[in-house]
């Protein structure tokens, strides 16, 4: 296994994917496996259900699930740029044994990825919410087939498709951090030209026509206004809540709407912020996190 330095260092994917270890842990998995083009084993990560599998297998081997399933055309995460999310602010927040980390996670979503790799690695205590009540089901079910996660998980809807704390946030709750990963693409359109970007560059074809391989709902993958201003909502609504959480925090894919989110936080007097990169491979990605 060849170490992968640029994942941050407590991350327990810091290496080439071990597929034997894998099968063994999930068994599902081996129907995926093929032989590449310079003759090793892989899966075939353009097939939708390999990369499921793959999930479930990681979520197994690694975080001790046993029980993980994701209805169709749900988002299924790539697991190690999820558990970089977790361990980068955990790094912020500081790890203190003696009390109990509580996150706030805005779009938990069907897969419950962030509640697993963050109560597994740390211990942590989650509230996940959602605007979409199909995805809190599957959620949920995730949380009452895996005792590490009962108890210790609570889901919250969101019923207020154009509020991202308010009627979430209770006057009693307390957060130590609140994570995001939010809608990238502005349209359907635009996460569909984005997909067939990608399939070009990294198969050096031509095509017109897209399968998203991480799939994912409408929701999950396009807003109005798109990343920007879904977290500049976030930073607008965060005033409110100054007092109940200690940092904010969500993910930047788009490094041109670095600029203009900071002038949305010196907009509202937040001078406090740091930008923490996440490397994965040949993608840069970036947490933008602020407080009070």
């Amino acid at each position: 296994m060849t170490e992968k330095n640029e994942l941050h260092k407590r991350n327990k994917h810091r290496g080439d994917y071990d597929l034997s270890k894998l099968c063994s842990a999930s068994p599902e998995l081996s129907k995926h496996i093929i032989v590449n083009k310079y003759g090793g084993t892989s899966i075939n990560f353009f097939d939708p259900q390999s990369v499921k599998e793959l999930n479930k297998a990681l979520l197994t081997l690694y975080y001790g699930v046993s029980y993980w399933s994701l209805p169709a055309n749900s988002l299924c995460p790539p697991i190690p740029g999820r558990a970089d999310y977790i361990h980068y602010v955990s790094d912020l927040i500081g790890v203190d044994e003696r009390r109990r980390v509580r996150c706030l996670d805005i779009g938990v979503g069907a897969s419950c990825i962030y509640p697993i790799i963050g109560s597994v690695e740390y211990g942590w205590e989650f509230v996940g919410t959602d605007i979409e009540e199909s995805a809190l089901q599957n959620a949920q079910k995730i949380i009452d087939n895996n005792q590490i996660l009962r108890g210790n998980v609570e889901l919250r809807l969101q019923s207020d498709k154009s509020s991202i704390f308010k009627g979430i946030i209770s006057p009693r709750d307390l957060f130590d951090i609140v994570i995001c990963n939010p809608p990238f693409h502005d349209s359907a359109e635009s996460a569909m030209r984005g997909s067939i970007r990608k399939i070009r560059a990294l198969k050096g074809v031509k095509t017109d026509k897209a399968t998203l391989n991480f799939g994912g709902t409408s929701n999950e993958l396009w807003c109005e206004g798109g990343e920007f201003r879904f977290i500049s909502q976030m930073i607008k609504e965060s005033q409110q809540y100054s007092g109940q959480c200690n940092w904010f925090t969500s993910l930047v894919s788009n490094e041109d709407n670095l600029k203009p989110l900071k002038s949305e936080l010196r907009k509202y007097n937040i001078t406090i912020y740091k930008i923490l990169e996440m490397h994965q491979g040949n993608k840069v990605s970036r947490i933008l996190a602020w407080r009070y």
